[in-house]
């Protein structure tokens, strides 16, 4: 039986996002944007931390400026490499507040303002994968699982991603492994 490995499903997916055009991805990412609008939870919540995308990930600038203009406060995530941990960082403008960090995400400048997990509303959380019990596929670093772990149960995580990021399975999980309350795709 040929079974797929993390890394193997890891390997072809970000193949797959590399490979798609930026056209594409900006309709399906404005498709994902409609869905996470409509959510109550989005509708309800004051603070909600984004990502930054990076490397062809689902698009959330145009989320970010849409939920800025609908008066909810943004965080990002700030990586502390050294500790090997995620801190929401809240920030005003995206043009001025960002900076290249480890793994080359952009991220929350030095000295932006972090906030504690529990005054967080929603979390918006990247993945490579996600399948159809909501568990993801991360990069490999297990920093989004460290920090999933620390929220309140009643804290909605939506994943986003493409209609290929969507598997039958994540193969290999352990007891660490986050899934999140729901996924959005085009």
């Amino acid at each position: 039986m040929n079974t797929v490995t993390k890394k193997d499903l890891r390997e072809r997916i970000l193949t797959l996002l590399r490979n798609q055009g930026e056209e594409l991805r900006f309709k399906k990412s404005d498709l994902i944007s409609r869905q996470l609008m409509d959510m109550p939870e989005f509708k309800k919540a004051a603070t909600i931390m984004f990502y930054v995308p990076f490397d062809g990930e689902v698009n959330t600038i145009e989320m970010i400026k849409l939920a800025k203009q609908l008066g909810k406060k943004i965080t990002l995530p700030k990586i502390l490499r050294s500790q090997k941990e995620i801190v929401p960082t809240l920030v005003e403008c995206l043009d001025s507040q960002l900076e290249l960090g480890p793994y080359n995400i952009r991220q929350p400048k030095e000295g932006a303002h972090a906030l504690d997990v529990n005054a967080l509303d929603m979390v918006i959380v990247p993945g490579v994968a996600f399948d159809e019990h909501n568990l993801r596929l991360g990069r490999g670093g297990g920093y989004y699982d460290r920090f999933l772990c620390q929220l309140s149960a009643h804290i909605p995580t939506v994943g986003l991603a493409f209609d290929f990021q969507i598997v039958d399975q994540i193969p290999e999980q352990g007891s660490h492994d986050m899934a999140v309350s729901h996924v959005l795709s085009n």
